[in-house]
This record gives structure tokens, sequence and C-alpha cells, in this order.
């Protein structure tokens, strides 16, 4: 197996333009691109959001899906939901948006933890196999972060083994090799 990085969960609170809650596994197949960002932050209202607009537009016949991630760190009383939901109405954003999962122990919420983002704007594109493709912090070339997507979707659908087809498998138990440490 080569040097793959899965992409962790995500840990949302609370969901906007989606009928129901996404997560990395039931999305295994598609390409996403994952954007972290804060409503108060001026480096995602003036470059990353309006850069997210057009990759929905440019991509919007493929199997791309975006998942915008409200990463609250700082501000918190100002950046409640209900704030988040008037921003989604006047910005008109139409990709799913999550609300990223306090913790309570901490000012950093937990998918920013678990991806290592490091503030906003923050992105991820993770492959179809599940694959963390990218990382980056603050806001790419539009022709750089296009040839990226493009890519990822040109490759091929990764083929999903059977327990049964796996080595050291059978009646859907997989056991470790005998000689792993």
């Amino acid at each position: 197996m080569s040097n793959l990085t899965l992409a962790p969960e995500l840990s949302v609170s609370e969901w906007f333009n989606t009928p129901q809650p996404l997560s990395i596994a039931a999305l295994r197949g598609k390409v996403i691109y994952l954007h972290s960002f804060q409503l108060l932050c001026p480096g995602c209202v003036a470059e990353s959001l309006p850069q997210v607009r057009r990759i929905e537009r440019i991509f919007a016949n493929s199997d791309l899906q975006v998942i915008g991630l409200h990463t609250v760190f700082e501000h918190h009383e100002a950046m409640t939901p209900t704030v988040l939901r008037a921003f989604i109405h006047e910005y008109r954003l139409t990709s799913p948006i999550g609300v990223d999962q306090a913790d309570g122990h901490s000012d950093i919420p937990v998918t920013m933890r678990r991806y290592g983002f490091r503030g906003t704007p923050s992105s991820v594109l993770i492959g179809r196999d599940g694959a963390i493709l990218h990382h980056a912090f603050g806001v790419e070339d539009d022709i750089a972060l296009g040839a990226r997507i493009g890519m990822a979707l040109a490759a091929p659908i990764p083929a999903v083994k059977s327990t049964e087809e796996v080595e050291g498998c059978a009646a859907g138990v997989c056991a470790a090799p005998a000689n792993a440490a």
C-alpha cells in the first residue's frame, strides 16, 4: 500500500444546504473539495468563498462534492449558527455547509484539529479513495487548484475489494499477517 493519508471524518454540529448530514465515508467514490472558513474572516469573504463559487460553476457537471466547513476558533459569540444561516442566505452559498463541532475543552473545533488546519481559509482535496490529495492554508491560485481538481476527477474510480478477495480475510473477517508487528 502507498503512503496514503485517509481523510478524517467530519465532526459537525449542524448542517445547512443539505437534507441530510454528509460524511467522508458515505462520499467514497467522489472527489471532495472541503473548504474551511469563518464568516468574519476577511480572506474567506473576499477571496476564498468567491473561489468556491467559481469551482462550483466550473465543475457543476462533474462528481465533485464541495463541502463548506464553518470553523470557528475565535469570536465564538459573534459567529453562531443563526448568524451563519443569514450569512449563507445573503452570500447565496449553495453547497452543503457544516458547523465544525466545538468540544468544550478547546477553542479549536474538532474537525479543524483532525485535519491540522492552521487557520482560515484552509482546504483539502480528497480523492475518490478517501485519501488526502492536497492540503492548503490560504487561497491558492485558481489555475493550480483547477488543475488539481481536474486531475483528481480524471483518476479512475478505485475498485473496492470484498473481504474474501483480500489476503488474510475469510468469512468477512480479516486477520493481520502473522509477521505483523
